[in-house]
């Protein structure tokens, strides 16, 4: 791949991190951050196959070289954080992909990767967001153990496992600077939706391994290191942590009541979706959100409708385990 012409959106946050967008779905919804320390540099999290010109073009605008990209540190393997990834490894001769135990092989093979998404999007959908998936190769893949360490620069990252979003999910831990690269664990919070009290915050109850124990569990376990920042997918940089904790927490016991509640309605999609949505309305008025509830459903149109089918395959699953 040449230099690509494209122009990267940059935002640099503090300790050598920078957000860049990944231009999916539409500017401010994906972020790919990078950390550089010491000469050596990091991905976490990549986008698609097309926001890989983007991240190439923002290693040339930081002044950073294509070889010191050590880690390509991939949260989770879904696409619109790992679609690219293949991709950009062709383009990092030194990189290692980090994954977590359970989705290291639907990388090096994306065939029930790509099976699964297209369940989900539809074969047209799949195609226009994702494109061919670049299996990584096995030599170059790194499988990351809970609590496992990798040095970067003269900083440590640890990678906790993190469940409950995705059972193949784990963190990104830099203690030494109070920050924490959450992938989906920590929910998603898009600047446009900000309150007076700050960022509104909202979980991410995707298809197929929403796990409300282990999701609760998990947003316990990254604030017991007392996090300044956490980086999201969506959208970047947050603080305010403790705060934003008890927002997803309550929000995540209450989507799973609602799922519970509607599990035999007619159309328990649609019932879902519209207590959900009641549910936000809610908590940004108190918040003190100043959108109205057609602006706030706008801006989270596509979560609504992941996270409702979250919560029916959550639904299905528990009935499939009593029958």
């Amino acid at each position: 791949m040449s230099v690509p012409s494209v122009k990267p959106t940059i935002h640099r946050h503090p300790h050598g991190i920078s957000a860049i967008d990944a231009e999916y779905l539409y500017p401010g919804h994906a972020a790919a951050h990078l950390i550089e320390d010491s000469g050596s540099a990091a991905f976490v999290d990549v986008g698609t196959n097309d926001s890989v010109p983007y991240l190439l073009a923002a290693l040339a605008v930081l002044g950073i070289a294509r070889e010191a990209v050590e880690y390509v540190l991939l949260t989770h393997v879904h696409l619109d954080h790992a679609g690219g990834a293949g991709a950009l490894m062709r383009e990092l001769p030194n990189a290692r992909a980090v994954l977590h135990p359970r989705g290291a092989p639907h990388m090096i093979d994306p065939s029930r990767l790509i099976a699964g998404s297209k369940a989900v999007y539809g074969e047209r959908r799949f195609g226009e967001f994702y494109g061919e998936l670049v299996p990584i190769p096995r030599e170059r893949v790194r499988v990351a153990a809970d609590g496992e360490r990798v040095s970067l620069g003269a900083r440590t990252l640890e990678l906790i496992h993190t469940p409950g979003h995705a059972m193949h999910h784990y963190a990104v831990v830099d203690a030494a600077h109070a920050s924490i690269f959450s992938g989906d664990t920590f929910g998603i919070s898009y600047p446009p939706l900000a309150t007076p009290r700050g960022s509104f915050i909202t979980p991410s109850t995707v298809p197929t391994q929403f796990d409300p124990e282990q999701h609760l569990a998990s947003i316990d376990r990254m604030t017991a290191y007392r996090p300044e920042s956490i980086y999201l997918m969506h959208f970047s940089r947050v603080t305010g942590v403790p705060r934003l904790a008890g927002l997803l927490k309550e929000q995540i016991v209450e989507l799973a009541a609602i799922a519970r509640r509607n599990a035999n309605a007619p159309d328990r999609a649609a019932a879902i979706r519209a207590d959900m949505l009641a549910l936000w309305i809610a908590l940004a008025a108190r918040e003190g959100s100043t959108l109205d509830a057609g602006a706030l459903e706008r801006g989270l149109e596509n979560d609504l409708e992941l996270n409702t089918q979250g919560l029916v395959a959550w639904l299905d699953r528990a009935a499939e385990r009593k029958s």
